[in-house]
């Protein structure tokens, strides 16, 4: 992203009094970090604005900050800044298209275009890197805890730096962040990655149940008696998907939860090879080319996404 393209992102903030920043549904901790990180970032800059983060709470990740209500009159006269999200079917609480002016700032692989300034970069490694670099090329004032909540939203995007889409830019920003901020990065981790018991108890559930076909694809479905059993949601199922990411044998995986609250089936999909993004978005997902997402009707089209995952995994292995 030019300096050009900042100054118009920062222009439209300090333009409008009231801002809505909004993610995508079922956030992670980068659709988090980065649309409340921002917002502390624009209060500190302009302290009376109205700033909103809105969409649903996510109570897993409740430490990255609270999310704030919305209501039909935010519409009017307000700019919208969208995080995370490369379409409008996947933002969450709000229609793009009601809004004065929209942004979008994101690092997934254009979809569409639904906001007025399209900011989209598939080299960044997170939508909150994205973020930090806005803050360091404008007049925008990073906080410590900012950078806090925007420090996690990046480690969780890139498995703490292990995924390819970590480049050099990602380590010098984030140098910057530490140093600028004094940012005491260490005990973040203990906010990201402590858990519960029987979140331990499902994982091994997890692993002891994990299917693998003759051509690398593992996989694995939970249904509503599993999480009961352990007493973990859908988006704790989701989130484990990176756990698997070091198996020999395995070039995709795939975790398929029963989600009872949207009545669908949440589908986290990695790959190590394998371009994965393309089938999810044949099944109205869609994400980065080794790790994706999808939301299916049941585990009928769960199976029909298998065999696509399992065939593309064929292919790899053939032409490797």
């Amino acid at each position: 992203m030019g300096n050009n393209n900042c100054k118009k992102i920062y222009n439209a903030i300090k333009k409008y009094d009231t801002i809505v920043i909004a993610r995508h549904i079922g956030p992670d901790p980068d659709a988090l970090g980065s649309s409340i990180g921002l917002k502390e970032i624009i209060l500190k800059t302009f302290p009376n604005k109205k700033v909103y983060v809105v969409g649903c709470p996510a109570s897993k990740f409740k430490y990255l900050g609270q999310v704030d209500k919305f209501s039909e009159d935010l519409y009017k006269d307000s700019l919208l800044i969208v995080t995370d999200t490369p379409d409008k079917e996947r933002i969450d609480g709000v229609d793009a298209s009601k809004f004065k002016y929209s942004i979008k700032i994101d690092h997934h692989p254009f979809i569409e275009e639904f906001c007025n300034i399209e900011w989209i970069d598939e080299n960044a490694s997170s939508a909150s890197q994205m973020i930090i670099e806005l803050a360091f090329n404008t007049k925008l004032i990073m906080t410590k805890s900012a950078a806090e909540k925007l420090y996690i939203g990046l480690v969780a995007d890139t498995d703490r730096f292990l995924f390819s889409y970590t480049t050099p830019k990602t380590f010098l920003l984030t140098s910057k962040l530490i140093k600028e901020t004094k940012l005491d990065f260490a005990p973040l981790y203990k906010k990201l990655y402590m858990r519960p018991i029987k979140e331990i108890r499902f994982h091994g559930y997890l692993q002891d149940n994990l299917n693998v076909t003759k051509n690398g694809f593992g996989y694995i479905k939970i249904d509503e008696d599993i999480l009961e059993k352990y007493d973990v949601d859908a988006a704790t199922a989701g989130n484990m998907v990176n756990d698997f990411n070091y198996i020999e044998g395995i070039e995709a995986w795939a975790v398929f939860t029963t989600d009872k609250t949207n009545n669908n089936i949440r589908g986290s999909i990695r790959s190590r090879g394998p371009v994965i993004n393309e089938i999810a978005t044949k099944y109205r997902g869609g994400g980065h080319k080794y790790a994706s997402g999808v939301r299916l009707k049941d585990f009928k089209e769960t199976d029909l996404l298998i065999e696509d995952l399992d065939r593309i995994c064929a292919e790899f292995k053939n032409n490797s």
